[in-house]
This record gives C-alpha cells, sequence and structure tokens, in this order.
C-alpha cells in the first residue's frame, strides 16, 4: 500500500476526505492488502495517522446535521469500528499466553505468605503436581509485635472449635482477618500493548460500541484464564461430577485446588483485575468492571463450585481433615476475595464464598457430632467389638522427632476403644505443639498450649464415659502438660521483668558513695518500667476464653511480680525520690501493678500508659 499524503497531526485540522481516505485504505471487506495486514503492527505513524482519522470522523458525526453527509460518515464510522474490533482482538490474542508456572510459583518478598510452597513441582503437562505435605502458611502465626494478623490453629485446635462452636486459640483480637498483602499482582500484557488497547477502547466506546468492546475483551481474556486454569490443575467438573468420586481421588483435588485457589484469587484474578483497570478506568461508568466480571465470573464458579460440591456432600468421618483443610483455606482467602469482587456487580462471588465457608464449617461440626453420638451414646460392649486392635501407628516407635508417639505398655489393660481415643489425644497435642512453633513470640506459643490442653482436659473431665475410659492416670499427664506450658510461659515472659528488681550491678564501695549508684538505679527502674508496659500492651490482647484458666495466670503472675516490686521499692525509694523528677522512674505504685495484671488475656487492647491510681 502507498501511504497517504502527509497531514497535519492535528486532528481539528485533518479534513474529513483525507481520514475517510486513510479508514477506507484499512477496510479489510474491500482489500485483500488490507485483511493481511494489522494497523497496530505498522509503523507508529501509521497507527497514529488512524486513530486521526477515527477522531475526525467522530466530530464530524457530532457537528453534521445535513443527511446526506451524515450518512456517509456514518458508514465510515462503521468501517472504522469493525477495523478497531479487529484491532482490538489482534493485540489481546498476540499478548495474551497463560501465566507461566514459575511466575504462579515465584514468592514475593515482601508478603507474610506464599501464593504457592516454594518446593512445588511443575509436571510435564505444565500442571502443579501434588506435595505429599500441605502447605503451612496458614499455620503462620501472629507474634506479639505484629501487625494484628489473625493466627491460625492446629487441625486438633479445630476438632475442638468446631465441636464447641467458639475459638479457643490465643488471637489478637484487634484485626478478623490476617493482612492481605498476599495479593500478589503481574503485568499480563506490556503497557506498550496496554497503551494502544486503551486508544482502541476509548474510540469504541465514545461511539456506542461498548458491548462489542467488552464482548471481544471478556471472550479473549477468559481462555487465558481458562488456560491459567489447565496449568493449575483446575478441571471442568459439575458438583455432581465432585460428588460422584471416589474419596482417594478427591483428597488429592482437594489438595490441588487449596494451592490452585491461593493463586487464582490472589495473583491470576487480581492480575486481571488490574489489567482491566489499565485498560478501561475512567472511560466510562464501572466499565472496568464489568470487563472483569465478563473475563472471570465463569472461571470463579467454576473455581468455587468444587468447594461448594465439598461443602453439600455426604458427611462421613474420613472427610473431615480435608474439610477442615478446605475451611482453613477459604477463610484465609476471604479477606482477599473481598478485595478482588469488591463491586456490587461481583457481591454474588462474594456471597457464595462467604457461604460455602459456613457450609464447611457446619459439616466439620456435623462430622463432630455425629463421632461423639457413636462413641458416648452406644453401649461400651459393642463399640470394643467393632474396635478390637489398637492403634496403627506404623513407624511411630522408630524415635522420628516429626511423628507423635505413644508407649502403650503404660495403657495395659484398657480396651481397645479407650486407647483409640488417648491416641487421638496424642495426636490432638502433637499438632498443638508442631503449630506452636510457628509463633515468633514464645510466650504466645507457650500460652497457645495451655489454652488448648486445658480446654482438653476440661472437656474430658466433663464427661463421665470419657473420663471413665480414658482414666485419671492419663489425665494427670495432661495436667502435666499444662503446668510445664505454664513455667515456660512465666519464663520467656517475667524472667527479664523480674531480673530489673534484683540488686546485683546497683551497689558500689568505696570513696564517699552511698553505697547505691543513683546512675544504675534510675535505669533499672526505667527499665523494669518499659518492659512492663510492653508486655501489659502486648498480652493484654491475647485471649485465654476460660475465665478459671485466665485468673489462675493472673494470680501466678501477680504472686511473683508483686512482692518483688514491692520489695524493691521499699529498698530504693528513698534513693530516688531524693533526686530530681523522680516521677520519671518511679512511674508505678504496687496497687497500680496489681490493677494492671487484671488487663492480661482479656483480649482487647488496652491504653499506651497503664491506669495509675492516684499517689
Amino acid at each position: 500500500m502507498e501511504p497517504p499524503p502527509p497531514e497535519n497531526n492535528n486532528a481539528a485540522a485533518l479534513p474529513f476526505e483525507t481520514a475517510e481516505k486513510i479508514i477506507l485504505r484499512w477496510d479489510s471487506t474491500a482489500s485483500e492488502e488490507a485483511r493481511e495486514k494489522m494497523i497496530f503492527q505498522s509503523d507508529r505513524q501509521e497507527v497514529d495517522r488512524y486513530l486521526l482519522a477515527v477522531d475526525e470522523i467522530q466530530r464530524s458525526m457530532s457537528s453534521t446535521s445535513i443527511s446526506d453527509d451524515h450518512n456517509k460518515l456514518n458508514s465510515a464510522l462503521q468501517i472504522a469500528m469493525a477495523r478497531l474490533e479487529d484491532e482490538f482482538r489482534n493485540i489481546l490474542i498476540s499478548h495474551t499466553n497463560p501465566i507461566e508456572a514459575d511466575s504462579l510459583m515465584t514468592t514475593d518478598p515482601s508478603s507474610s505468605s506464599r501464593s504457592i510452597s516454594s518446593n512445588t513441582e511443575v509436571d510435564d503437562e505444565g500442571t502443579i503436581a501434588d506435595e505429599e505435605e500441605e502447605e503451612d502458611d496458614d499455620a503462620a502465626a501472629a507474634d506479639a509485635e505484629g501487625d494484628g494478623d489473625a493466627s491460625s490453629v492446629s487441625k486438633g485446635n479445630k476438632l475442638l472449635r468446631y465441636h464447641s462452636g467458639e475459638s479457643i486459640s490465643v488471637s489478637n483480637s484487634s484485626s478478623s482477618y490476617r493482612s492481605t498483602s498476599s495479593i500478589r499482582e503481574i503485568d499480563l500484557i506490556p503497557s506498550d500493548a496496554v497503551y494502544d488497547l486503551r486508544s482502541i477502547a476509548e474510540r469504541m466506546i465514545s461511539s456506542g460500541y461498548l458491548r462489542e468492546c467488552i464482548q471481544v475483551y471478556g471472550s479473549v481474556r477468559k481462555s487465558a484464564v481458562d488456560a491459567s486454569f489447565r496449568r493449575l490443575g483446575i478441571e471442568k467438573l459439575s458438583i455432581g461430577d465432585v460428588q460422584r468420586l471416589e474419596w482417594d481421588q478427591l483428597e488429592a483435588k482437594i489438595r490441588r485446588w487449596i494451592r490452585a485457589a491461593k493463586v487464582c484469587i490472589r495473583t491470576l484474578f487480581s492480575s486481571e483485575k488490574k489489567l482491566c483497570e489499565q485498560i478501561f478506568h475512567g472511560i466510562g461508568t464501572a466499565i472496568d468492571d464489568a470487563c472483569f466480571m465478563e473475563t472471570v465470573k465463569g472461571p470463579a464458579i467454576q473455581l468455587f463450585n468444587f468447594a461448594e460440591a465439598i461443602s453439600i456432600s455426604r458427611r462421613s468421618p474420613e472427610k473431615l481433615f480435608k474439610i477442615l483443610d478446605l475451611h482453613d483455606a477459604l477463610m484465609d482467602l476471604i479477606p482477599d476475595i473481598d478485595i478482588v469482587f469488591d463491586s456490587k456487580s461481583s457481591e454474588s462471588i462474594r456471597i457464595q464464598a462467604a457461604e460455602i465457608l459456613s457450609r464447611l464449617a457446619e459439616a466439620a461440626r456435623g462430622i463432630l457430632s455425629e463421632f461423639e453420638n457413636a462413641v458416648l451414646r452406644e453401649p461400651s460392649k459393642t463399640m470394643n467389638e467393632l474396635i478390637v486392635s489398637k492403634p496403627s501407628t506404623g513407624s511411630r516407635y522408630s524415635g522420628d522427632p516429626s511423628t507423635p508417639d505413644l508407649d502403650f505398655t503404660e495403657l495395659e489393660g484398657k480396651n481397645p476403644l479407650a486407647i483409640h481415643l488417648i491416641w487421638i489425644i496424642v495426636i490432638l497435642q502433637f499438632n498443638l505443639e508442631g503449630k506452636s512453633k510457628h509463633y515468633k513470640d514464645a510466650s504466645l506459643s507457650h500460652l497457645f498450649i495451655m489454652n488448648n490442653i486445658h480446654y482438653i482436659v476440661q472437656k474430658v473431665k466433663g464427661s463421665p464415659e470419657l473420663r471413665a475410659m480414658i482414666g485419671d492416670d492419663y489425665l494427670k499427664k495432661m495436667a502435666g502438660k499444662l503446668q510445664q506450658a505454664a513455667t515456660s510461659y512465666q519464663r520467656a515472659t517475667w524472667v527479664k521483668v523480674l531480673s530489673c528488681l534484683r540488686d546485683e550491678g546497683l551497689h558500689v564501695s568505696g570513696g564517699f558513695s552511698s553505697g547505691v549508684s543513683k546512675s544504675a538505679l534510675r535505669e533499672r527502674f526505667k527499665s523494669f518500667n518499659a518492659m512492663f508496659e510492653e508486655v501489659h500492651r502486648t498480652q493484654a490482647t491475647w485471649l485465654i476464653p476460660d475465665s478459671q484458666l485466665r485468673e489462675e495466670l493472673r494470680i501466678s503472675i501477680s504472686e511473683k511480680l508483686i512482692p518483688a516490686y514491692r520489695s524493691f521499692l521499699g529498698r530504693f525509694r528513698s534513693h530516688i525520690e531524693s533526686g530530681r523528677h523522680p516521677e520519671n522512674y518511679i512511674k508505678y505504685s504496687v496497687e497500680d501493678l496489681e490493677a494492671a495484671v487484671l488487663d492480661f488475656f482479656e483480649g482487647h487492647p488496652v491504653s499506651q500508659h497503664l491506669r495509675k491510681r492516684s499517689q
């Protein structure tokens, strides 16, 4: 093709005849040469000339009222829109590829959690292979100086929580959910192509071709999402298909779904939303959202249909832990879902996710209730006839620290049902101890163990049938573990605080000294104040739901802290009060500390400063 004669790049000065000529040159219905080439694959000058020509046609349409001229303009505009639609589709297709597996697996260093485990493998077909071990990012716990993320708890703890209908984990109650910093958007299309797509979209939409633009965009990008789904191993299964699967097949698919769902919400869907905003935001009312929903609504429903099928499937004991895994993963994703699908038009996705979460929790509670009924309400003779063997422990006697262990010689004389129940408790405790290690704050780790072991002990004591089968000897063992956790908590939290109240390092000898270093004493009071205030600020937000355990731990703290502070204050108060600004160092009375201890473990933030009594 020969280029048109040069013209001024000012759209307002471009003659209509020149604009029409440019439009007709690229009419693919009239020229084989135009069908073989794409404008936006030509040099940049040609692209700019064509867009200027479209602008002139649009401008002339709005200012022309003569019928013949209007029909001529309208014909040129229709040709231009058909061409731009083809160009729009071609740019999208040429830059549309499924997200590379490496991109899906990459961990954002700034993120508080991983999209996919760093040791995830990709098979020959590009799908993410199942891992033997479950991801631990759901169990990452918030430490005392964290950002208020809600901590995850172990499967054993979840069993107890779902059964009782209440949370028994230590949590920072100042936040309902963890941070959503796990969302990691990536650029799906290069910026120069995004610029061209936006240039075309502006002209199509302003000419009344909004529906065509959205349909082209949605069809191409949905194909890209479908391809990424295949890479992630997400199959197109109806709810009926899922419910007909054998359990061993379903178990593997649940593992894969959990990993894939995190990538879909946090990277795939969020990146599609970002792309829609880059191309369409500001062009018209909610057009970017309409294009986003055109692209992802079908895939999102397909994704959640799997979890929905599990939530309404027939309840059976073997499904319990996978249902808990599924529930925890979805609960972890809810804040991300709320961000990615935050518009009115995507409300149905948010509602579906929340309803599935509720049904999964109900399914877990139902399975636990049915199991409890089977154990507690059936005659023990019948149960003992059914359970005639000890638990299968495999290699758990090998000394492997990664597996729980139980010396069955200690349980001689107990019936098989009792041994099975004790073995379940051993596993629960083992899981709790493993999860407690995810807390960065050692004090919170020990408090987590105390909360949950105390809960188990109370549940066993509250059931005469369970207590009779398990026996007081094993209950004493559990009480010992509870005391051990309490002692470890005291050491982790209060040893450094109480060390400020010792005499070592305060006395000097020789010269005209009074025997006490006032500067060292002032520093000691300052250190104590700072340490206690930090512990008070943090641990007031930690929660011990059981009032008896909460009170016992407060009494234990007071018995160590209050006498030590009273004694220290009595010995050294005069040395501080004889100097300048004693209030900067002796900030609290004994009564102030006694009142402050009452704030601990309530699960509520407190004032930055302790409540002070009048002195």
